[in-house]
């Protein structure tokens, strides 16, 4: 078989699995509105690691009534004025609903710790704050996962470049992302303190490698699948 052939039935391979898992994630969402259960999905990751792309395909086949996706950016001058957990308590899913926040609350604990948004003692603290948050949320019923989609500096290099040369996406690439990959070094070290303080049984993190999209949107969404049904089980 050419490597053309390869290429072709691998990617005939990867549309007819992403449509099987599109399909079970709908039937999840039904699933969820009977017996009224929200589902919060939490997911994050470095520049051009595929997040966004990646929520784009899992929602493909869902009801637009049944699910919320949460760009989330920097907050306004009204948030600035309250507590950070604020904003995110008014996005949560109504029960039998999906909210995916693409970014999150855990902005505290990385790119504010980064940039200097917040002191040492308000990162620090952040982490009983978001457990505390998450606890809660899980003790009312919502099932609640935390995705991080983890990209090579060398991939993540390519897919600057990558964009930098289309027309059609070169908007998606900023200073503030060339900033950002500057200080690679300090982010994963916000990132291991952030998986090692913030993971649970209830609320966990899966890393995710986003070095290949469509394998990465693969696992994400049979992560997703898997712990649904054990929190629906229960």
């Amino acid at each position: 078989m050419t490597e053309e052939k390869i290429m072709e039935a691998e990617s005939i391979g990867y549309k007819k699995r992403m449509r099987e898992l599109q399909d079970m994630l709908a039937d999840t969402a039904d699933q969820l509105k009977e017996c009224g259960r929200g589902m919060i999905l939490v997911f994050e990751g470095p520049d051009a690691s595929g997040k966004t792309g990646c929520i784009r395909r899992l929602t493909k086949e869902l009801d637009m009534k049944q699910y919320t996706v949460h760009p989330i950016g920097k907050p306004s001058a009204e948030e600035y004025g309250r507590h950070y957990l604020h904003r995110f308590w008014t996005k949560l899913p109504a029960y039998g609903n999906i909210a995916v926040f693409d970014r999150s609350w855990y902005g505290r604990v990385l790119v504010e710790r980064i940039e200097g948004f917040c002191t040492e003692i308000q990162w620090q603290r952040a982490y009983r704050e978001i457990n505390e948050f998450e606890r809660q949320l899980t003790d009312d019923g919502y099932i609640l996962l935390k995705l991080w989609f983890e990209v090579s500096v060398e991939e993540q290099l390519r897919r600057f470049q990558a964009r930098m040369n289309d027309p059609a996406k070169a908007h998606k690439i900023t200073d503030e992302d060339w900033r950002n990959r500057s200080k690679r070094t300090e982010y994963d070290l916000a990132r291991d303190d952030m998986l090692r303080q913030t993971n649970g049984l209830s609320a966990p993190w899966v890393v995710i490698d986003g070095n290949c999209k469509k394998s990465a949107r693969i696992r994400a969404a049979e992560e997703i699948l898997a712990h649904a049904e054990i929190c629906l089980r229960t």
